[in-house]
């Protein structure tokens, strides 16, 4: 009985051998073939740079290549089991792909141009995001109550509007870097890009998380739910870097030549404050992103120089390839995908949403910001038209859309995931392709743009206003809010001080000075984050 018992699985097993072989080669063919498309990306990336053809920047053409291999596989009789090595799976994405993208961002900063223009990048990522998602979701349910879109309640509609805020301008930076753009409109568009990420997904959680509690539309409640994930997430991702400065500054690691177990550490340390983050409800992505700067402005300083080279070029390696292949991805997914085609006003009409929602979100910011700046300091037309055009949509927004499908009923969670597609699609190709053409346009390109911005301080580390020049606050304004807002301003020289006469001697081995003449080393700054041609802020 035992041998026929055998005899007769034996069929069965041959089966599924056979079976397990087919998935293998299909699991080959289809990681063959994104290897394929990644070489093809970086190939052409390169001659286009070269070419300096500013009409097909790199991301552009990762999308177009992953949507034309997809429309291709999509006509033809490619096997299922290659092509579900294609789907865009939002989880993989937000644990996986963008994780690397986000510490690299925090980790690329230039410090000079970020901090002092600290203010001004806080104002547009967080106030501005908070804007544009809440003037989106305001329009598209105005359209909805007059007929001229799909109808959504008033939640999804602010679900909509928190995904679709959520700006990518890889492309536009790209350009930004080859034109030679002034270091200050750069470090406003890379700053508020790298928070602007995390507070859209910290703002579309809040949401979810109203609509599946049902707890009434209370305005108050959702800005407090939102601050509470924001900073706690902030927090965590502060208290790790600082963690890990502490830890490599006392292990002196470097000194006993234990270099490879150094650059693990270093390495293991952000997805530590991810997945911690997300493992206690919070945010890994502001997380991540928090302790990508606080490493690099306190923890990097304390390896060795071999682990420094070896750290630097290796985020900057992972963070291109997960670049590349996630615009790969999503194009691919986007020809592969079934889009819900049946509300071509709900599409048209977001589109002019979210460019009247930028611009309030770009101009309100400006008004205010340039309302704590003395009158040479403003933040020029151009520069603002500048913010305006750069708001591009990318990998978070097509990422939050596919999840909204799953959060969403039948229908409503199709037709948003619809709408952002063609959004993303739109905005990366027309726009991105464009951007060259706007800058030089604007005229905000070389070095003869430039807006002088932070304050300068004596040795005394008091302020002395812009440009070396004394500036009395008080016979300038009697308006009390502009006085608060130019207080507000001092806070950036004050974090400076404390910078440097208290955190950088406790977290790191070096003063201060050294710190300041590494991160103005224009061959290491360039290595590293990858930054315009002109890296040195106006301090």
């Amino acid at each position: 009985m035992a041998t026929g018992v055998a005899a007769a699985a034996a069929p069965h097993d041959g089966a599924a051998g056979a079976g397990t072989v087919e998935e293998q080669q299909a699991a080959g063919v289809g990681i063959l073939l994104q290897i394929s498309m990644l070489v093809l990306s970086f190939v052409l990336g390169h001659l286009l740079r070269r070419r300096k053809f500013y009409y097909l920047p790199e991301a552009s053409a990762s999308l177009l290549i992953g949507m034309i291999v997809g429309g291709l596989a999509n006509i033809s009789n490619t096997q299922k089991s290659t092509r579900r090595w294609f789907n865009f799976q939002e989880d993989f994405f937000l644990l996986f792909l963008l994780p690397p993208i986000i510490f690299q961002s925090g980790f690329s900063l230039a410090p000079k141009p970020f901090f002092s223009n600290f203010g001004a990048i806080i104002t547009f990522a967080i106030l501005g995001t908070f804007i544009a998602s809440i003037v989106t979701g305001l329009l598209v349910y105005l359209g909805g109550l007059i007929y001229i879109v799909y109808r959504l309640p008033l939640v999804e509609c602010m679900m909509f509007g928190a995904l679709v805020s959520a700006t990518d301008p890889v492309t536009v930076l790209s350009i930004f870097q080859e034109l030679g753009t002034d270091t200050n409109l750069y470090a406003l568009v890379f700053g508020e890009s790298v928070l602007n990420d995390a507070v859209a997904i910290s703002l579309y959680r809040t949401m979810v998380s109203m609509r599946t509690n049902s707890s009434g539309q209370n305005f108050l409640l959702v800005i407090l739910r939102f601050l509470e994930n924001f900073v706690g997430s902030m927090s965590s991702g502060i208290g790790v870097g600082f963690i890990s400065a502490l830890l490599f500054k006392y292990a002196a690691l470097g000194v006993e030549n234990l270099y490879n177990m150094e650059s693990c550490l270093f390495v293991l340390f952000p997805y530590f404050s991810y997945m911690l983050a997300e493992g206690v409800g919070l945010s890994g992505i502001v997380s991540i992103l928090f302790t990508g700067i606080v490493m690099k402005r306190y923890t990097f300083y304390n390896l060795s120089e071999e682990s420094q080279r070896f750290t630097a070029r290796f985020f900057h390696l992972l963070s291109s390839l997960a670049e590349a292949f996630v615009f790969i991805y999503m194009g691919f997914d986007i020809a592969m995908e079934r889009q819900s085609w049946s509300h071509i006003g709900f599409i048209f009409f977001s589109i002019i949403f979210i460019l009247v929602a930028r611009a309030a979100n770009v101009f309100s910011c400006s008004y205010i910001m340039n309302l704590a700046r003395p009158p040479q300091c403003q933040i020029p037309r151009q520069y603002q038209l500048a913010l305006w055009y750069s708001g591009l949509r990318g990998a978070m927004a097509f990422a939050l859309a596919l999840q909204s499908v799953h959060d969403l009923p039948a229908g409503h969670g199709e037709t948003i995931f619809t709408a952002t597609t063609s959004i993303v699609v739109l905005t990366v190709l027309l726009i991105g392709g464009s951007t060259g053409t706007m800058l030089e346009a604007l005229q905000v390109v070389g070095d003869s743009n430039r807006y002088h911005h932070p304050y300068e301080e004596n040795s005394d580390g008091n302020n002395t206003g812009y440009m070396g020049q004394h500036y009395d606050e008080g016979t300038s304004s009697s308006n009390k809010f502009r006085l608060k807002l130019r207080e507000l301003r001092r806070s950036t020289s004050s974090f400076a001080l404390l910078d440097k006469n208290y955190l950088t001697p406790i977290f790191t081995s070096q003063t201060g000075d050294d710190n300041d003449d590494a991160e103005d080393d224009p061959n290491e700054a360039l290595t590293i984050s990858g930054g315009p041609r002109d890296l040195e802020g106006h301090d």
